[in-house]
């Protein structure tokens, strides 16, 4: 083991119910690493960061959300969330060794979306497993604007929704929402099932996540091969760790 994975895995950042519920659930929702005084300011940091990436590759219009990938590259503002202790934590207890971002990527769940399918986000097989999903909440995440659904205990289970479920987009017994305010970090094992519900609340739902992989898996985002000079610069010797860059 290198020595910052050792650090990152030596806890005391992460509280203990919200450890036992990512083992034993899939799941958690946990303070995030910006303060309330402080998030205005991020969410400002997004906006202004997707309207200004419009029309370039990585920002991408569906027909529910829009997304802006690379977001490591974008304002330092967001330099925070793929390092907060928490968090890191969280990946090296699902993860159990050596991980890097795989990628992080600004999403906007549009109003008027309909519930997402229920889903894995990798195959039982897939050699990038285990991964840890994080999705920050820049917007409150409540029953009536798209907060995920998750399955409670699904990340163990052999079957991938899509394959036993005649309509994944409908309700299934024993789901429960991720709801949480403004600020605050849902952390998940991506072989849990779930997916953001309907938006029904007349307002866009905005959020950041990513994904954590162990480190010598393929990654969604070649982070290193693109990182600006600018970005190289400014992010701590912990951000390059967690970025693969230069290892």
């Amino acid at each position: 083991m290198d020595d910052w994975f050792s650090t990152i895995d030596a806890g005391g950042h992460l509280p203990p119910d919200a450890a036992g519920a990512l083992t034993e659930l899939g799941f958690a929702v946990i303070p995030g690493p910006v303060p309330p005084d402080a998030l205005p300011g991020l969410v400002a940091a997004y906006d202004a960061t997707l309207e200004a990436a419009a029309g370039t590759p990585d920002h991408r219009v569906g027909t529910t959300t829009t997304r802006l990938f690379g977001l490591v590259d974008q304002d330092a503002a967001f330099d925070a969330i793929y390092v907060h202790p928490p968090l890191l934590e969280a990946a090296a207890r699902v993860i159990g060794g050596p991980f890097r971002l795989s990628s992080m990527l600004g999403r906007t769940l549009r109003p008027g979306t309909a519930a997402q399918g229920l889903h894995a986000d990798l195959p039982r097989d897939d050699p990038a497993r285990p991964m840890v999903g994080f999705i920050l909440m820049l917007d409150p995440f409540r029953a009536d604007n798209g907060a995920t659904r998750v399955v409670p205990g699904s990340h163990r289970w052999p079957e991938v929704p899509e394959a036993v479920l005649p309509d994944p987009a409908a309700a299934f017994e024993g789901e429960v929402l991720a709801c949480g305010p403004a600020g605050a970090l849902l952390v998940f094992d991506a072989s849990v099932w779930h997916g953001h519900t309907a938006n029904t609340s007349g307002a866009p739902r905005r959020s950041i996540q990513g994904y954590f992989v162990p480190r010598g898996a393929p990654s969604a985002f070649d982070i290193p091969s693109r990182l600006q000079p600018e970005t190289a610069a400014r992010i701590s010797p912990l951000a390059r760790y967690v970025l693969a860059i230069g290892q």
